[in-house]
């Protein structure tokens, strides 16, 4: 079976591999096609096509939109044209938002006698700031073992440094992929910790709004959790997608292709329907 990955963030947002290393990765594992989906930008995307093309990769160009239905929810949205008018202002809106968001953060450590600026922070780690770089940054100052034990003591929710950002709403960051001609999917549905209830309700609302796949296959995601999931996708007649999220060093245990320890297998069959969905919306 030809394996695919359908979910991975690069340095275009809070990974550790540039665009084209992690399409060199993906074509050393053997995989057939792969996804560039970084938090709320597409800055990735040319670099991955590139690479693609030289490489002999299928890149699938995608999005992780960060929203809100109550607590945080994530969509994916893939084949999304880069260049729609639609597309445009939110995410200038999002890089407004997040920069207003950092900088803050910034502040507060500083104010706490951290020697570090927010454009010092973008020298090294890149346009592109998340809480995991903040993170990384008290593992180097010796006050966390990893990034993950930095980012869950200190910039949390409800941790010292935490600032919260100004998140859309769940059905109007469907509706925008929608427009900008990609196909929306709910990402990692069990992140949100929802009943069945609960989750239907979300599948429902958002598929008002153009919802067209749930992200059914997972890193760490067992046997029964993902035969749930595929169920609820062929109840409400929804494609299927998986990806490890990739994150390189940010999330070390999200290996690309595989996920955790190997239980990933997203077949090509899916990627398949979702280019079938591709094109109804174009």
């Amino acid at each position: 079976m030809s394996r695919i990955d359908l979910h991975v963030h690069t340095t275009g947002s809070d990974g550790t591999f540039t665009p084209r290393e992690a399409v060199a990765l993906g074509v050393e594992r053997g995989l057939k096609a792969m996804a560039i989906t970084d938090h709320d930008t597409v800055v990735g995307h040319a670099e991955a096509i590139a690479a693609a093309q030289e490489l002999g990769m299928e890149l699938v160009p995608g999005i992780e939109i960060s929203t809100k239905y109550g607590g945080a929810v994530h969509v994916l949205g893939y084949y999304i044209d880069a260049a729609s008018e639609s597309l445009r202002p939110v995410l200038d809106w999002i890089v407004e938002d997040r920069d207003r968001r950092n900088s803050k953060m910034v502040e507060l450590m500083r104010a706490d006698g951290f020697d570090v600026t927010y454009e010092g922070m973008k020298q090294r780690f890149g346009e592109v700031i998340g809480r995991p770089h903040f993170a990384e940054l008290f593992v180097e100052y010796g006050l966390a073992k990893d990034v993950n034990d930095g980012f869950a003591r200190f910039v949390e929710k409800g941790q010292k440094y935490y600032v919260p950002r100004t998140i859309m709403p769940i059905d109007q960051a469907v509706e925008i992929i929608v427009s900008a001609g990609g196909v929306p999917v709910l990402a990692h549905p069990f992140q949100y910790r929802k009943n069945d209830e609960e989750l239907r309700d979300l599948i429902t609302h958002c598929m008002d709004h153009g919802l067209r796949g749930i992200e059914c296959r997972y890193t760490r995601y067992d046997a029964d959790q993902v035969r749930y999931l595929e169920g609820l996708a062929d109840e409400y007649g929804l494609i299927k997608t998986g990806g490890s999220d990739f994150h390189g060093q940010n999330k070390p245990h999200n290996h690309l292709g595989t996920g955790w320890d190997g239980e990933l297998n997203v077949p090509y069959e899916w990627l398949e329907k979702l280019k079938e969905e591709a094109k109804k919306t174009r």
